[in-house]
């Protein structure tokens, strides 16, 4: 794959669309297929959000997404992509991510589902690790076409970069995005990667001053 189109697939691709890059190298994801089920509480003690139809995504609420809040690690090959979502707040939900390859950072990426009358919006725009950005124009966005219980779909009305993204929760700890690439040439591409949460670390104790007040 030549640099410019790892560059448009990053760009199309970069957060929780699955940080594919240089694919020729890559091997094939592997990724268990979702289960349908009834609603449950996630580790962070987050509820599921309800059951939501295809055909009214319109319904649904940035509380059916609050099952994301928290850290997330997934690998493609020698790449490791992390995120950190943030949890539903004053009608949207922010989150960050960044794909790392050895002691080189390729992307990161800030992301924001956002509560509208007729739906949900996804918006996100690249940086380097210097906060340049990458797009050149205003924030790529998708809008959330279907909820299906624990499936998401998102589409591009715009272009194909990409052309959909869809999240699909395995369980309280584990989900899968996958995202259809749709050039204006070439091949269209179909990308998946699974995401694991990861546990919070504690915070450490200070060993000085503050440690122990002085009695006055």
């Amino acid at each position: 794959m030549h640099a410019k189109d790892v560059s448009k697939t990053i760009l199309a691709v970069g957060l929780v669309f699955a940080p594919l890059t240089l694919r020729a190298r890559s091997p094939q994801a592997s990724h268990p297929q979702a289960s349908s089920g009834s609603s449950a509480t996630n580790s962070t003690g987050n509820a599921t959000a309800p059951n939501l139809t295809p055909s009214d995504p319109a319904a649904a609420e940035l509380t059916n997404f609050a099952w994301l809040e928290g850290r997330w690690r997934g690998e493609w090959g020698p790449r490791v992509a992390e995120q950190i979502w943030l949890s539903p707040k004053a009608g949207a939900m922010e989150g960050m991510f960044r794909l790392v390859e050895a002691d080189k950072t390729l992307v990161i990426e800030f992301y924001t589902l956002v509560q509208k009358p007729n739906g949900i919006s996804f918006y996100f725009r690249h940086f380097t690790p210097s906060l340049a950005p990458w797009e050149k124009t205003d924030a790529t966005f998708l809008n959330l076409a279907t909820a299906e219980n624990k499936k998401f779909t998102f589409e591009n009305s715009v272009n194909g970069l990409p052309k959909s993204a869809t999240l699909t929760r395995i369980d309280q700890d584990t989900y899968v995005s996958r995202s259809e690439i749709v050039p204006e040439k070439g091949d269209s591409q179909i990308v998946e990667i699974t995401y694991k949460r990861q546990p919070v670390s504690a915070p450490a104790v200070s060993g000085g001053s503050g440690a122990h007040q002085k009695k006055p």
